[in-house]
């Protein structure tokens, strides 16, 4: 693989000592990727472990925390044509890399792969891979392995002109759950998903739960069936997170954030085009979700 081929973005924020695990990790990958952390306005000594340690790790540094939407600073900064984003806390297998570059070369319409996530130090598989393997979608003519509309965004390699024709991670969003969009806008716009287990990706996550985290999901999920879903569909959505929010103080908490943003969500709207709303609703169904 050409070493311009594919460079990472990896979006941070006072985690230091975890990146600094995460970029040894990267930096001794065969295929020498071109690296950009994107700093979303850290108050510890991110920049400066950086510049001390990775002389050859660029760093975008910005004035706040964009969440997700440093990613995208980090895509419009490099210029080659395909862009692995990692985590502070993820990294990517040997030789992975150029294995999803050829990918990308030889199938001009895939935008998104979506690689297999090997978890911590044992290498535990993440149950995401069985889930994504089994999409209800399938095989596309003309992509490499199966078709999916999610993925875990540390796991994930991007044509970096799909990724921009796409939008990006969507503002609204912030983080969790934040990958179901772009895959919706990706698929919208005629670019390829697929999940391509042969291309792996190490996450090794902070141990216990995320303060905060399954209510920011539960709103996630219910401003993004606003932006892309059919009314009626949105509206059972909510009817559902109202209904939780009777006895689930995440879903109370969620329920109270996405009306927030509702005006927001609907001013973005913008709806999928049929055949991606009937994939939509073939992935949910097989999930157990609402068809």
């Amino acid at each position: 693989m050409d070493r311009s081929a594919v460079g990472i973005v990896i979006a941070t924020r006072n985690r230091s000592a975890n990146l600094k695990v995460a970029l040894r990790q990267l930096q001794a990958l065969p295929e020498r990727p071109e690296i950009i952390v994107v700093d979303n306005a850290s108050t510890d000594d991110t920049r400066a472990l950086v510049a001390r340690e990775f002389p050859r790790v660029r760093v975008l540094a910005l004035a706040a925390n964009r969440g997700p939407l440093a990613r995208t600073h980090g895509v419009r900064a490099l210029d080659t044509p395909y862009v692995a984003f990692s985590d502070d806390d993820s990294w990517w297998a040997p030789g992975s890399l150029g294995t999803a570059a050829a990918l990308l070369d030889g199938h001009p319409s895939l935008g998104l792969l979506s690689a297999r996530v090997l978890v911590g130090r044992d290498e535990t598989p993440d149950p995401l891979n069985d889930v994504l393997a089994a999409s209800p979608l399938g095989p596309a003519d003309g992509l490499p392995g199966v078709q999916v509309l999610g993925f875990v965004a540390c796991a994930a390699v991007v044509r970096r002109t799909a990724y921009l024709d796409a939008g990006g991670f969507h503002p609204l969003l912030f983080i969790g759950g934040e990958e179901t969009v772009l895959a919706y806008d990706l698929a919208a716009r005629g670019w390829g998903v697929t999940h391509c287990p042969e291309v792996v990706a190490h996450h090794h996550p902070a141990a216990g739960p995320r303060a905060g985290r399954p209510a920011v999901v539960r709103r996630n999920a219910l401003l993004t069936a606003w932006l892309r879903r059919p009314v009626p569909y949105a509206l059972a959505r909510t009817r559902d997170l109202a209904l939780d929010a009777c006895r689930d103080a995440a879903a109370r908490r969620g329920l109270r954030d996405a009306l927030a943003r509702l005006p927001a969500a609907w001013g973005a709207r913008r709806p999928l085009p049929p055949h991606v709303e009937r994939a939509a609703r073939l992935v949910e169904k097989a999930a157990g979700g609402p068809a």
